[in-house]
């Protein structure tokens, strides 16, 4: 059993047999973060892997099913931090997964030259907003949403810190900061290496962009084909099924 606390509940992973708590009064998962966990390269048997910004700890459980590394989640938010642990619990991963409550900022110092294989983020995607305009914001929402507590150069910064040089970051992120995300990782020694669109449905503009670089790469970029959330009758396309329930083709 798990000790669900005031408003929390239970979600089923359907495509990875896991279960995770999940709560409306605080940021939940979106398909950004799913994709995410199947975007990035995992070491397929040992390797160490972090993921910052990991909220209630929905990359690091998924990860889990793609490597039997060493993966570590970082998150600020201290409530948040406790459903990512007892969601741990729960599955029996604490042998693989282990939680740090903390700023990324702050996990260079902590780990020192203990680096890491892969680092993945879901970091938040808007700039911060005058203080008027977030009064009536969740504050949870907020620090998920904005950059409020880290910068995108504090995260791409910490990244490039915390992976071997040759290790691999990935980054889900809106289209519209492209520009400055590989500005930044090639200021911090990251080249970026693979991209790719996700997009609402055909003849939409795309809404979410998945990217990984290579501390110390050779420029080589691939862009690799689009994903496609929705089909023309607006029900989920086979290959976003497949992603989200394992479904087969």
């Amino acid at each position: 059993m798990v000790e669900l606390i005031g408003d929390e509940r239970l979600d089923y992973l359907l495509a990875e047999d896991l279960r995770i708590i999940q709560s409306p009064t605080v940021f939940s998962f979106s398909l950004d973060a799913v994709l995410l966990s199947r975007f990035a390269y995992m070491p397929v048997k040992n390797g160490k892997v972090l993921d910052l910004c990991t909220g209630n700890g929905i990359v690091p459980l998924i990860l889990s099913t793609r490597t039997k590394g060493e993966i570590t989640g970082v998150e600020i938010q201290e409530r948040l931090y406790h459903m990512a642990v007892r969601s741990i619990q729960y599955n029996k991963l604490e042998n693989q997964i282990h939680m740090i409550h903390g700023d990324l900022k702050d996990m260079p110092k902590k780990f020192g030259n203990n680096k890491f294989d892969v680092v993945t983020c879901n970091p938040p995607y808007f700039a911060t907003t005058p203080q008027k305009d977030m009064q009536n914001i969740n504050e949870h929402f907020a620090i998920a949403r904005h950059e409020i507590l880290c910068t995108l150069d504090d995260v791409i910064k910490t990244c490039s810190k915390l992976v071997n040089q040759g290790g691999k970051i990935a980054l889900v992120h809106r289209p519209g900061r492209l520009i400055d995300i590989v500005e930044l990782m090639r200021k911090y020694d990251i080249e970026p290496k693979r991209i790719q669109f996700v997009y609402p449905k055909q003849g939409k503009e795309a809404n979410i962009l998945l990217i990984e670089g290579i501390r110390g790469g050779r420029s080589d970029l691939k862009l690799l084909p689009p994903i496609f959330v929705y089909n023309e009758d607006n029900e989920y396309t086979s290959e976003i099924r497949k992603i989200l329930y394992g479904e087969k083709d």
